[in-house]
Formats: structure tokens, sequence, C-alpha cells
């Protein structure tokens, strides 16, 4: 089987089409208004990862192996941000529903890369936490700077060519039978479903990439904080323990709110009907990027003391100046 062409050899016209169209959502009134919503969560989430972006930079103390995790979450919620929800307010705010065919693979390569480097990316945050609950005297030899910047260059690569290579294989679909996608962007379940020759590797794919950027970093992180609560177990008080559990405390919101709306979604893929998958899907791909940066704000000890000294020390200069 030629991956890439299979529609050779078989009595099969390859029909590439000039363009998708995105149908969103079907039979509910008044969408403008969850658009607008969308817009004002991607501005917060702008924001809100721009600052602690800028932050890190800014802060030498911050230069550790758990800010670089930090720094790069926050780029990839700002990229995936960007990458999604302004697209998905030309399309449907501004009734631009129909996408060219290369926009299309290129809108669903940086979609899926963003959404699958957060769930590694709070893997290597998974991996900081372990280390200093697990080996306290031991983390700064076993987490260091370059094996963080290793770790995460790892992901990097590991998503990029993935996404290639699903983007790929979609490239070799003959869309005969529609081209309209019943999703909220260029969806790739929904995009090789459409094709009329053989989509047995994009579906094989379809289902690979999940298991490993979705339910094997889930899993790891489950795993990791049982480790975690067996050693915390042994802690001989519980106000230590209490103080260990809450440098875990970030990284468990972030992890709750990026993979229980995907739990529920997967769960109940059969059962629930087209608007509310894409209603649950999209907050999924913008409801934590603008949350992220909120919870380490609010819960990381680090970032609010940064954050005063950065403030007093721009105060002081507007002072000087005066």
């Amino acid at each position: 089987m030629d991956l890439f062409n299979s529609a050779f050899g078989k009595n099969i016209t390859f029909i590439r089409p000039a363009y998708f169209i995105i149908s969103g959502f079907i039979g509910l009134p008044n969408m403008k208004y969850y658009y607008v919503f969308l817009f004002l969560v991607f501005i917060v989430s702008v924001l809100g990862n721009m600052t602690v972006m800028a932050v890190i930079y800014l802060d030498h103390n911050l230069r550790t192996p758990k800010y670089v995790a930090v720094f790069n979450l926050a780029f990839v919620d700002l990229l995936g941000s960007t990458a999604l929800v302004p697209k998905v307010i030309d399309i449907f705010l501004f009734n631009h529903y129909s996408l060219m065919y290369n926009d299309c693979l290129t809108f669903f390569f940086f979609c899926y890369s963003c959404l699958s480097m957060q769930s590694l990316n709070l893997v290597a945050l998974c991996y900081d936490r372990l280390m200093a609950i697990m080996f306290p005297l031991h983390y700064h030899v076993k987490v260091t700077s370059k094996i963080m910047f290793s770790l995460i260059l790892f992901f990097w690569t590991f998503v990029l060519i993935s996404n290639l290579v699903a983007t790929g294989l979609l490239t070799r679909l003959s869309f005969c039978k529609s081209i309209v996608i019943n999703s909220y962007f260029c969806d790739h379940g929904q995009m090789y479903r459409l094709a009329c020759n053989d989509n047995f590797p994009n579906y094989v794919l379809g289902h690979i990439l999940p298991c490993l950027v979705l339910w094997l970093p889930l899993a790891i992180i489950l795993s990791s904080y049982v480790c975690i609560g067996y050693a915390l177990a042994k802690v001989a008080t519980s106000e230590e323990r209490m103080k260990a559990f809450k440098t875990c405390t970030a990284h468990l919101s972030l992890v709750a709110i990026y993979y229980i709306p995907v739990l529920i979604t997967f769960t109940m893929y059969a059962s629930i009907n087209q608007n509310a998958r894409i209603i649950n899907l999209s907050l999924t791909s913008v409801v934590p990027p603008m949350l992220n940066p909120i919870i380490y704000v609010l819960q990381t000890q680090e970032i609010k003391l940064s954050i005063k000294k950065i403030i007093k020390i721009k105060r002081q200069s507007k002072i000087t100046v005066k």
C-alpha cells in the first residue's frame, strides 16, 4: 500500500478540493455572543501568558528548571490561542466558512501541535514535582536546566514530527464525498472520514496519537502522584506533608483543567451531539490557556514575589526620573 498515493492503480479519481467548509454549530441561535466570549477569553489569555513569560525573562531568580517548563507552557498557550481563536472568530463571526485546502491543513497542524504540547508540558512539570518530593537532597542533580531543556526539546520534536506525518497522510486522501467539516476547526478525525479512498493509515494514526499525547501522559502523571502520595505518607508531621503538597497544587490544578473536559468528551463521544462536542472541545482549547497563568500567579509564591519586585523597581525608577 502506497501511503501517500493510495488512489493510483485503482479506479478512483483523485479529488483535492480547492477549499473546505467548516460547519460549526448547527441550529443554535445567538452564537455570536459565544464568539465574543471566546474573544474576551483570548485577550485575557494573551495578556496573562505574556505577563508570565515577561516575569520569568526579567527575573533572573526564576531562571530555574521548573520555570523553563512554565515559560514553555506559557509560550505554547499563547501560540495555541493565537492560532485558534482569531481564525475561529473570522470563520463564524464574519461568516468566512470556507477555508482554502492548504490553509486548512496549516490550521490543523498548529492547533494539534499546541494541544499536544500542552499535555506533554504537564509531564515535564510533573517530573519536576516528582523529583523535588521523592529525592529532595538530589533534586538539583536530577533536575537541571539542561535536563529540562532536553525533555522539552524531545517533546517538541515528537509533536512536530507526528503532526507533520498526520498532515502528510491527509494530503493522500481524495475528498469526493463532501467538503463540509463538522467541527469548529480543521479537525483530523472529521477530515479523514470524508475521504472516499483508503483512509486506514489516518484511522490508525488518529487512534495512536491520542494515546501517546493524552492517555500516556495522563497515566504518567497519575502514577507520579501515587508515588508522591506514598512519599508524603512517610513524612513525620502533617504540617510538613501539607507544605510539600502545596508545592503540587498549581500543577494539579492545571492537570484537572486540561484533562477533565477531554475525558468527558472522549467518554461520551458516541452519545454527545455535535453542538455539545464542539462547545466542550472549543472551551478545552481556550480556557486552560487563560487559566494557566492566573493559577501560576495566584498559587506560586515565587512569581507573586517577582511581580511585586518588578513593580517596586519600576516605581523607584519613576521616582528617580522625577
